[in-house]
C-alpha cells in the first residue's frame, strides 16, 4: 500500500512538473506587445515557418526604402487556432510573398504579434491574437474570413 502511494504520489508530481512546461511559454498580449506600434509590411517574403505550441511564428524578410532587408519574427495563434481559421502547413511556403499587419514587440526588436495576413492571390486570414487583451481576438464575421 505504501509503495504503491509513493510511485502513485512520483508520478502525479512529475506530470504537473511536466504540464507546466507550456503555461510558461504562453502570454497575455499585452505582455511582450504594444498595441500603439502597429506594422503593416507590404510585399514581405516568407523565409520560415514554425507551426509550433503554445505559439506559431512566421519569419518574413521585410524591404527597407534604403533597399537592404530586415527579417522579422511574427507570432501567431497555436497550430490548432490557425487550422480553424484555414491556415495548414501547406498555406504558406518559404519564397511566397504576402502582406502582414499586427503590432511591434515593446523591447522594439523585430518581433511582432501578427493580426492580419493576405495572400498573393488576395486571400485574407486572422492569424489569431496570440495572448489575451490582443486586438481584434474574435474574429469580425466578413471581415476577418473575407477571401476574395
Amino acid at each position: 500500500m505504501g509503495i504503491k502511494f509513493t510511485v502513485g504520489a512520483a508520478a502525479a508530481g512529475i506530470a504537473i512538473l511536466l504540464s507546466q512546461a507550456p503555461v510558461w511559454a504562453h502570454h497575455a498580449f499585452a505582455a511582450e506587445f504594444d498595441a500603439n506600434k502597429p506594422v503593416d509590411f507590404k510585399n514581405a517574403t516568407v523565409t520560415r515557418v514554425q507551426l509550433i505550441n503554445p505559439h506559431s511564428w512566421i519569419y518574413v524578410d521585410v524591404k527597407q526604402p534604403d533597399g537592404t532587408s530586415e527579417n522579422w519574427a511574427i507570432e501567431a495563434g497555436s497550430p490548432n487556432i490557425l487550422l480553424r481559421r484555414g491556415i495548414t502547413k501547406d498555406t504558406l511556403k518559404v519564397g511566397q510573398k504576402l502582406n502582414v499587419v499586427g503590432y511591434q514587440s515593446k523591447d522594439g526588436s523585430h518581433r511582432a504579434n501578427g493580426r492580419d495576413l493576405t495572400l498573393p492571390d488576395g486571400t485574407k486570414l486572422f492569424l489569431g491574437g496570440s495572448g489575451d487583451g490582443a486586438p481584434y481576438e474574435v474574429q469580425r464575421p466578413g471581415i476577418d474570413t473575407e477571401k476574395k
